[in-house]
């Protein structure tokens, strides 16, 4: 039977061209770290309140600030995230703009 084709080609020609269209580990590797409840909720918090602390962080989830210690260093690791030393405070943003851009997406607002 063969592939019926198209102006634009066949199915298998289409299928992988919407394959190579698209950066699809450093998609993958977004979502997982937006898979993860503590991550989002760090992100969510990261989203609205540009600057907070590891120990403000831990107040508003509600999770000690050794697991948003350890988050935060996963998403530092990915570069969504920096943190800035301002004297004894280490304060930490969302650096990621497709991140941000999603969050939006899910409803996340700016204060």
């Amino acid at each position: 039977m063969g592939e019926p084709h198209t102006l634009e080609g066949s199915p298998v020609e289409l299928g992988r061209r919407a394959i190579s269209d698209v950066e699809i580990a450093a998609w993958a590797q977004r979502f997982d770290l937006l898979s993860d409840p503590n991550r989002l909720e760090i992100l969510l918090c990261l989203h609205r309140t540009p600057g907070i602390s590891v120990g403000e962080l831990a107040a508003a989830i509600g999770r000690t600030e050794n697991a948003i210690s350890q988050a935060l260093r996963i998403l530092r690791h990915e570069g969504c995230v920096t943190s800035t030393r301002e004297g004894r405070t280490v304060t930490n943003r969302l650096t990621d703009p497709i991140i941000h851009e999603i969050l939006h997406t899910i409803g996340a607002k700016h204060a």
